[in-house]
């Protein structure tokens, strides 16, 4: 038969065909390279290098610390949840080594009236009103702190141990200042996991967030920092030495250590930190009880919000960070910086894989009505499906344990119908991402496209529980 004799019907089936091997072919790539992190977790778990230390919590709750220790909360309309966040700070941590800065703006009076609330003349608390209104970006913001702490310094000749770095909506641990202060000893900059908290009444899509979460910050960032390689920060329950944030900051020629062009300048905090020789480590520990320290806060409730929140990541850490640090380093550092920029291309295998069930659906009408032939499946095609259809078990087995150490049986459970919101939401996200990051590349401005952040009251037992709430 002639070409131009196929059935449009034929043509339909010819290239759901050729996409179809198109993406279970990178669809196992993708795979196998989650099965390289999974092995290599699994080794340093059967060696002992993985294991989760536990300490004796009441031992580093409200430890006094080893030297002067800032906190930076940048805040733009942050009136619902920062009052809140201060006060669980200040009861978390009582050290009078602490000093903690709330970054604000000239044309955000709520935010400034409820961090004053939430200080109560607390002389550890500092609110600091950004000199520009806002929003400017939170690097810009975060760098305004960094020059408050400067003066501050200057005035009482009392130079800073450490720069912890916080969101304004994170619930901080007890124990976590006095092991990141601790850690100090033996690293430039510390990230602690984040656990995120399925949110009341919202199972699907701010459950998301608590499977990703927990397998990376249960494994993936436990394989990255086993091999040496840099730790991006994740913004919240990190700290960096006083320090390293000062040759930051000469390094950009006094402009602030914070990257104010970039999106993700959190992220990219940590590797450059790594790049100039400092060490950086993930910090996985427990309580004699089992309890993970971490910092625990809830994320987007709302499909539009984490489409935002998504869309900011895949934009700062997979399109912006690829113009702005290039690629570098040895091969294990080289495949850490594929993995973290593959947002994109998982997106579009993940649109081409939906596409492809609606289309299969078709097909099978088609061949009911005699309108088509199914093609036979070739043996290497059988065997490239039956790899695929192996690897997603045992991803989704993979995603329902983590979630089940942290979070129990009844999430890990919901984990597994929930990956669907998760490719859904990162979809969407990528093609609001590349639609910014073109609109960037002609000249756009970096704003501070911020989600809503919440806490949730009702959700006190499951606080209380984990130490958290009174």
């Amino acid at each position: 038969m002639a070409v131009g004799d196929l059935a449009a019907s034929q043509w339909f089936v010819l290239v759901r065909h050729e996409l179809f091997l198109f993406a279970a072919s990178f669809f196992l790539l993708g795979a196998l390279d989650e099965m390289a992190v999974d092995i290599a977790y699994l080794w340093l778990r059967l060696t002992g290098r993985a294991a989760t230390p536990r300490i004796a919590e009441a031992s580093y709750t409200g430890r006094a610390l080893r030297g002067r220790c800032a906190v930076f909360i940048p805040a733009w309309q942050e009136s619902a949840v920062i009052a809140a966040t201060i006060a669980h700070a200040r009861a978390a941590w009582p050290q009078t080594e602490l000093l903690i800065y709330i970054g604000c703006y000239p044309n955000d009076d709520a935010t400034c009236a409820a961090a004053r609330e939430g200080a109560a003349g607390d002389p550890r608390i500092k609110i600091v009103r950004h000199d520009n209104a806002g929003p400017t970006c939170k690097a810009d913001c975060l760098n305004r702190l960094y020059r408050a702490l400067c003066e501050d310094e200057a005035r009482d000749g009392i130079t800073a141990r450490m720069i912890v770095l916080h969101d304004a909506e994170d619930m901080v641990d007890p124990a976590a200042l006095a092991l990141l202060d601790e850690a100090m000893d033996e690293a430039e900059f510390v990230q602690l996991p984040v656990m995120a908290l399925p949110a009341p009444g919202s199972p699907w899509v701010s459950g998301h967030y608590t499977d990703e979460f927990a397998e990376s910050h249960g494994k993936a960032m436990v394989v990255r920092s086993a091999l040496g390689q840099g730790i991006p920060g994740a913004g919240v329950g990190c700290a960096v030495a006083r320090e390293a944030l000062g040759r930051l900051d000469a390094r950009r020629r006094h402009a602030g250590p914070f990257a104010a062009g970039a999106l993700t300048e959190d992220y990219e905090l940590g590797l450059e930190i790594a790049r100039l020789g400092g060490r950086t480590r993930f910090l996985r520990v427990r309580s004699e009880e089992g309890r993970l320290v971490a910092t625990r806060a809830y994320f987007p409730t709302r499909v539009a919000s984490a489409i935002r929140q998504k869309a900011r990541w895949i934009h700062g850490i997979a399109l912006q960070s690829w113009d702005r640090r290039g690629w570098h380093g040895s091969a294990a550092a080289l495949w850490m910086q594929l993995r973290d920029r593959r947002g994109p291309l998982a997106a579009l295998l993940l649109a081409v894989a939906y596409v492809l069930l609606i289309a299969g659906g078709v097909e099978l009408l088609l061949a009911q009505a005699g309108l088509v032939d199914l093609p036979s499946l070739s043996p290497a095609m059988q065997v490239l499906l039956g790899c695929n259809l192996a690897a997603l078990v045992w991803r989704l087995a993979a995603r329902a344990l983590f979630t089940w150490r942290d979070f129990g049986l009844w999430q890990a459970v919901l984990a597994i119908p929930r990956v669907i919101v998760s490719n859904t939401v990162a979809i969407v996200a990528a093609r609001r991402a590349f639609a910014a990051y073109l609109g960037a590349l002609r000249g756009g401005r970096v704003a501070w496209d911020k989600t809503e952040h919440t806490h949730h009251p009702a959700d006190k037992p499951a606080l209380r529980r984990a130490g958290l709430a009174a």
